[in-house]
């Protein structure tokens, strides 16, 4: 169990570092991507199994979506597709498989080191979801919405961007057309 905590730590410090470095916003989403699912199986190896699936299921989720957010902010077209056809080579689907079946060893290993009794079911309201999510896994939580919210920002000022810029250049087309007047 260890090995995986490291392993995924490891995965998470590398991939936050190249969603922060890298130019591409779409490449680094999917790090970021990445980076949650490696935090996941850190809470899974330390035994917050509730922390580790929340992680995947509201932030990574919640990414996908920020994901289709960008693609469609940015229009990038053709550029998309030339991307898809790039993420179905075997070879870029290495890192996720890898990344896969260590959080599925954490989660057997959890399943298995239950004791003989099993796994005991017990209805859960929004009350002990809310007091489990803002008592000791409050960091987490922040932080994984901090994240959140910076793409967001990141995604909606790139969008921007270039919208500005054609409102800019029609204006002054504008004004030049006017000055000849």
């Amino acid at each position: 169990m260890e090995f995986a905590f490291y392993a995924a730590a490891l995965i998470a410090v590398l991939a936050t570092l190249r969603v922060i470095t890298h130019t591409n916003p779409v490449h680094a989403l999917l790090y970021l991507i990445v980076s949650l699912l490696a935090i996941a199986c850190v809470f899974f190896s330390l035994g917050a199994y509730f922390a580790g699936a929340l992680e995947i299921i509201v932030y990574a989720g919640a990414i996908m979506v920020l994901f289709v957010f960008v693609v469609m902010m940015l229009n990038l077209g053709s550029a998309v597709a030339e991307q898809e056809k790039q993420w179905l080579k075997p070879a870029v689907w290495i890192g996720p498989g890898i990344l896969s079946l260590l959080l599925l060893a954490v989660i057997i290993k959890g399943i298995y080191s239950v004791n003989g009794e099993g796994i005991q079911g017990s209805v859960i309201d929004a009350k002990a979801v809310g007091i489990t999510l803002f008592g000791p896994y409050v960091l987490a939580v922040e932080l994984a919405s901090m994240l959140l919210l910076a793409g967001l920002v990141v995604a909606f000022h790139v969008g921007r961007e270039d919208r500005l810029d054609g409102v800019a250049d029609a204006d002054a087309d504008k004004k030049t057309t006017e000055g000849r007047a």
